[in-house]
Order: structure tokens, then sequence, then C-alpha cells
């Protein structure tokens, strides 16, 4: 099992949740976060007085997957969240060792299907 978190812009949210559900991913966690890389925040000028705005808004997903369709994820996330200017975001991968979903004890793929 794979989990893929991914950090997009949060107007692409929805966009890429519709486009993983047409793939088959079931389940999905979202995360409101702020951030920053490369685009290091921005100003902005209020009553008169300019602020440094560090953070940006991100949305950050979470989805924990069967080996075989990470390439698939992986594309589709991509594909869907470019917009082609800075601040797309980034995806991750790690391993997951074990799942276990609580209401029934399945473990491993069952319990994420």
């Amino acid at each position: 099992m794979k989990k893929v978190e991914a950090v997009l812009k949060p107007f692409k949210l929805d966009e890429v949740k519709e486009a993983l559900h047409e793939i088959g991913v079931q389940g999905i966690t979202v995360i409101e976060a702020k951030g920053f890389g490369r685009q290091k925040g921005h100003t902005e000028l209020y009553r008169g007085s300019e602020y440094v705005i560090d953070f940006l808004p991100k949305s950050k997903i979470e989805i924990v997957i069967e080996d075989h369709m990470l390439e698939r994820v992986i594309e589709v996330i991509a594909q869907t969240a470019q917009t082609g200017r800075i601040g797309d975001g980034k995806i991750f991968v790690t391993e997951i060792l074990d799942a276990v979903r609580i209401r029934t004890g399945e473990r491993g793929d069952d319990a994420i299907k």
C-alpha cells in the first residue's frame, strides 16, 4: 500500500477530487493548510499599510491506495492540479505497512477497499 499526499492550490481541489473519483479512488482526506515554497508569499496593501503574507492557503489531500494504482493516481493529480504557474504544489509518496478498518477489523488492502 502507498500513501499519496498532495499539496495543491485550493481552487483545484474539487477538480482533483472528481478526477480521482473517476479512476476509482474511494477515500480522500482533505486538510486546509497554509504554506509556501519558491513563491515565498506576497505583499498586500490594507488601509494604506503593507503586509507581508508569508503563508499562502493550500489544500492537502491524503490517499491510501493499493500499489497498482500509484502511477495512475500521481498522473491524475499532476495533470488536474497543474496551472503552469509557480505554487502548483507537490506530490509525496510513502509506504504504508498496514491499515486496519476499525469497524470490522479488516487489515491491509481489504481495509482500504
